[in-house]
C-alpha cells in the first residue's frame, strides 16, 4: 500500500509574522521557512504505518517553487521513501492544489492520502475535504487518533460536544490535528541519505491543471494591539465594569 503525504513550506511557526509596509501580503525575504506543523504530524503518521508494516511506500509532495525541494528532503529525511515537487511559480490556492493532487493520486494509486488539518500561514482547512469530494472518496477531518487494520480505518476526531469514532474503508482521505502524535527529528545519517532519495517533478501543465488564482487579496494588515488590562480595587468594581462595561452580565 501507498501513502501520499502533502507537505507545505510555510513561515516557521517560531517567526514572527510582518506585513510588507504596501500591505499586499506577508513579508517572506529573510524569513525561516520550515514543513507546516499539521504536516509534520502527517509525515509523522505515515511512517508509524509503514513501520507497522501495513505500507510499503511513503511519498512526500509539495508545490510551489523549487524552494519546496527543501521541505520535500525534510520529509525525506524523516523516513519518507520518496518525493514529487509541482513546479510552479504561481501561487496556489486550496481549490489548485486539490486538484493538482488529485492528477497524482491517479497517477499513483495511493489508498492512503494523509494531510494536516490546515496551514499556519492561510488557515484555510479547506485542500483535504475538496480532494476527498474530487476522488469521491471517504474522508476523516480533525483525526487525533488513527488506528488502521486490514481495509478498515477507525479515527477519533473531536467534535463540539466531545469525541467522535469514524470507520471507513480503504481508499482514504485523512487531515489530522496536532494531538495525533508527536513528530520524530530527522537524524544526520538520515538528513544525508535524504539527499540520494529520488524526487520527480512535475509542472501544472504536465498535469493538465490550470492552477491560475480565483481569488484576490485586498489587503493584508496586522491585527490591533490589544489594550491592557486594569486592577480593580474590590469585587463590586469588578461586578460594575462587567455588567456596564463589558456587558457580560
Amino acid at each position: 500500500m501507498k501513502i501520499l503525504v502533502p507537505v507545505k513550506r510555510v513561515i516557521d511557526y517560531n517567526v514572527k509574522v510582518r506585513v510588507k509596509s504596501d500591505n499586499s501580503g506577508v513579508e517572506l525575504a529573510n524569513v525561516k521557512m520550515s514543513m507546516n506543523p499539521f504536516d509534520e504530524i502527517a509525515v509523522e503518521q505515515a511512517l508509524r504505518i509503514k513501520e507497522a508494516s501495513q505500507a510499503e511506500e511513503v511519498i512526500a509532495i509539495s508545490m510551489g517553487t523549487q524552494s519546496c525541494q527543501d521541505t520535500i528532503r525534510t520529509a525525506l529525511a524523516m523516513g519518507a521513501d520518496r518525493g514529487i515537487l509541482v513546479k510552479t511559480e504561481t501561487e496556489l490556492e486550496p481549490l489548485a492544489v486539490a486538484k493538482l493532487l488529485k492528477k497524482i493520486v491517479e497517477k499513483e494509486n495511493p489508498k492512503l492520502v494523509i494531510l494536516g488539518k490546515q496551514a499556519i500561514d492561510d488557515d484555510c482547512n479547506q485542500t483535504g475535504q475538496m480532494l476527498a469530494a474530487m476522488l469521491n472518496w471517504p474522508q476523516s477531518t480533525f483525526v487525533s487518533g488513527l488506528n488502521l487494520s486490514g481495509e478498515k480505518m477507525t479515527t477519533i476526531r473531536e467534535v463540539d460536544g466531545g469525541l467522535e469514532h469514524l470507520e471507513s474503508s480503504l481508499p482514504v482521505i485523512v487531515t489530522v490535528d496536532l494531538r495525533l502524535n508527536e513528530p520524530r527529528y530527522a537524524s544526520l545519517p538520515n538528513i544525508m541519505k535524504a539527499k540520494r532519495k529520488p524526487l520527480d517533478e512535475f509542472s501544472p501543465d504536465d498535469l493538465g491543471v490550470d492552477v491560475s488564482n480565483r481569488l484576490n487579496t485586498i489587503r493584508v494588515e496586522e491585527p490591533p494591539e490589544r489594550k491592557a488590562g486594569i486592577i480593580v480595587s474590590s469585587v463590586d468594581e469588578l461586578i460594575d465594569k462587567l455588567k456596564n462595561e463589558a456587558k457580560v452580565i
